[in-house]
């Protein structure tokens, strides 16, 4: 659920902790998807309020500046793009990213929402079935 390394990082942490893989990816899916309703939906409404404050506001900012630099894949691609990218399985292309870009482009929310819930759906399973490889093949 957290911004950077979302399910990422959450799948091999889960199999680090002896979730199964299906257990992992579920968990995961659900706690990456969380924050995107919240991100499309309200963001508008709050965005002034985020800026009053010089932390957060900061943050804010520098997270705008992060995905205004990535939105191009999803200009080009339109929703197919924005799934695409929320589905690559790396650092700050995620669903917060996503989220963002879909927000700074004025894609309609409800699409947004269902393109990148398959992207976090396709990145869960590639991020799964790569952790699960690389347990066995170390591990047996």
């Amino acid at each position: 659920m957290l911004p950077i390394s979302e399910l990422r990082g959450a799948i091999p942490l889960a199999f680090a902790l002896g979730f199964d893989p299906l257990s992992a990816f579920i968990t995961a899916t659900i706690g990456n998807f969380i924050p995107v309703p919240a991100i499309l939906f309200t963001l508008g409404k709050l965005e002034r309020l985020i800026e009053r404050s010089p932390v957060i506001g900061k943050i804010y900012r520098h997270a705008l500046n992060l995905a205004y630099a990535r939105r191009e894949r999803v200009e080009r691609y339109g929703y197919f793009g924005l799934t695409f990218f929320v589905a690559i399985p790396f650092p700050v292309t995620g669903a917060w990213t996503g989220s963002l870009i879909a927000f700074i482009l004025g894609l309609d929310r409800l699409k947004s929402l269902l393109f990148i819930l398959l992207g976090i759906i396709v990145a869960g399973i590639t991020v799964t079935l790569a952790t699960y490889g690389i347990k066995i093949i170390i591990f047996g």
